[in-house]
């Protein structure tokens, strides 16, 4: 199977009750994932940000494209730039803003089986 950029939906809208609109393309299509609930290409623009919020039965990564931003994950503010991965999963919590001017563009994917 091959998706086609053409057909990856891309929406704006604001994630998990952070700052501003997240660009949000659709990589992968729910029915079309095993043991995961998002596949997602985001693009966070300066002065946004995805909100605080927890992972439960389930682990998100984050594959940093470009630019550069803060992750606070369980309280703690952290630089994650071009080439970093952040995971965080099974109880623990995130969000992640950006501060400067470079759009931060991110895969995140969302695994569900431990």
């Amino acid at each position: 199977m091959i998706i086609r950029k053409n057909d990856m939906p891309v929406t704006e809208h604001n994630m998990r009750d952070g700052n501003g609109l997240i660009v949000d393309c659709t990589v992968v299509p729910k029915d079309k994932m095993i043991n995961a609930r998002m596949f997602n290409l985001l693009t966070i623009r300066k002065g946004c940000s995805i909100g605080y919020h927890e992972h439960s039965n389930e682990v998100e990564y984050y594959y940093i494209l470009s630019g550069c931003g803060i992750v606070t994950e369980n309280g703690k503010d952290v630089e994650a730039r071009s080439g970093d991965v952040v995971i965080t999963g099974w109880g623990d919590s995130h969000s992640i803003r950006n501060d400067n001017n470079e759009d931060l563009v991110l895969l995140a994917v969302i695994s569900t089986e431990k």
